[in-house]
């Protein structure tokens, strides 16, 4: 079984390694041996002896290696849509079984490659896109198809969640934090895609497409970062009995869905609360199955290429027996997916107010008027002004919205100090 590597970056390194350093488990398992018969890079002449194969095996054609005739699975992790979706897309006419972790451009162009799979009869797989080496595609493309899955809710970004960690544990500030996790490895250069949540939400529209089947465009996911979280925030959590962490929530309703990516409190008791460091977990909520959780490391190359091996085990064994599994319709559940003002969601709102008789009643109106409810109210009087914690219950987000806009415009309210979207109850 000859196997056309596409990408030799982190990933593509680790996939070398293991597939050199498992090379009878591979054979046994598969039934036949497996064995690299080519590696696509961007660049020739560099030194890449310590991965121990031939040099002859590495070429800058990546689409001439896909059409080799003796290739019989592409494994793609080069990153990025293109040129990678026309390796896929050629690999795929060709009925070349893809294995891939590029959470980009399944997310952007995902029904395109799953229509090109069946086209091709070949198998399209990618536990590798959301969470490196936590099973959860294939579960959510397998293991659930008997059930209903209500709620996906995860830690999907191990950057952004050392950095939440970190500033829970140490009181140090975002720049601070930040700045361990690009010492420690954990940021890129440019953690922008981490950070502002691209990340996430590339991760999350694959996660509701596979848990609702309907298709979640990259568009469709609602995408706040966690640069704006300050000290102070993480202590209200805390006094709150609660903890921030960078979450991804898809969930399901009889109005569709809705998939947002943002940070957000939860109970310490809730099991993704003490998910600290680069560790990812996600946590489902299905009607039959119940609740489950996923956890493990959510990033790294060989924990990423672990994955790819098992994609690559069972792409093999499919093309061994004449099966195919092929990329499940995503589109038949053709559920509306919701924008973030529909999505319902329980808010923690920190207000700064004139100490005086009447505010706390006044501020209670305004959340009334536009029919959000308050679950808990906490008042702490500071001299001639006083501090009003208000936790709603769950309400559609723009109604929330409109009540801290007109909170802002209140005279007896000096300003709207804090405001969290409260999760996992």
């Amino acid at each position: 079984m000859k196997i056309a590597l596409l990408g030799c970056g982190t990933v593509g390194s680790e996939v070398v390694r293991l597939m050199r350093m498992r090379t009878t488990e591979l054979a046994d398992r598969v039934g036949e041996t497996v064995e690299i018969a080519g590696i696509a890079v961007r660049r020739a002449g560099k030194d890449r002896s310590h991965l121990g194969v031939a040099d002859d095996l590495f070429t800058t054609d990546a689409i001439g290696l896909v059409k080799r005739p003796d290739i019989d699975v592409v494994v793609e992790v080069a990153g990025g849509i293109e040129p990678a979706k026309s390796w896929i897309t050629t690999a795929l006419a060709e009925g070349k079984s893809v294995v891939t972790a590029n959470k980009a451009l399944l997310a952007a162009d995902g029904p395109a490659l799953a229509d090109a799979a069946r086209a091709g009869n070949a198998d399209l797989y990618y536990e590798a896109a959301a969470a490196a080496a936590i099973p959860l595609m294939r579960p959510l493309r397998d293991s659930f198809q008997g059930d209903t899955i209500n709620q996906v809710l995860g830690i999907v970004n191990g950057t952004t969640n050392y950095i939440c960690s970190r500033m829970s544990e140490a009181g140090i500030s975002y720049g601070e934090a930040l700045q361990e996790a690009s010492d420690l490895g954990y940021a890129e250069a440019d953690p922008t895609a981490d950070v502002d949540g691209y990340d996430a939400a590339a991760k999350a529209a694959l996660i509701a497409s596979l848990a609702f089947h309907t298709h979640v465009d990259l568009s469709d996911v609602h995408r706040e970062g966690i640069a704006d979280l300050t000290p102070a925030d993480i202590k209200a959590a805390a006094d709150a009995g609660r903890v921030i962490k960078p979450l991804c929530i898809a969930s399901r309703d009889d109005d569709g869905i809705s998939v947002r990516v943002h940070p957000a409190m939860i109970p310490l008791g809730h099991p993704l609360a003490n998910v600290n460091g680069a560790y990812n977990a996600v946590f489902i909520e299905a009607e039959s199955a119940g609740r489950l959780m996923f956890y493990g490391a959510g990033a790294g190359g060989t924990e990423t290429a672990s994955a790819v091996l098992g994609d690559i085990v069972t792409v093999a064994r499919n093309r061994r027996s004449g099966a195919r599994a092929f990329p499940p319709e995503a589109a038949y559940g053709e559920r509306t997916v919701k924008p973030i003002g529909k999505a319902r969601t329980r808010y923690y709102v920190s207000l700064e107010v004139v100490d005086e008789p009447g505010v706390l009643a006044r501020v209670a109106a305004t959340f009334a008027h536009h029919g959000v409810s308050l679950a808990t109210v906490h008042q702490t009087g500071r001299g001639e002004d006083a501090q009003l914690v208000v936790v709603t219950h769950y309400a559609p987000d723009e109604q929330l919205t409109a009540t801290l806009d007109e909170l802002k415009r209140l005279s007896l309210v000096h300003s709207v100090s804090s405001t969290m979207r409260v999760e996992g109850d």
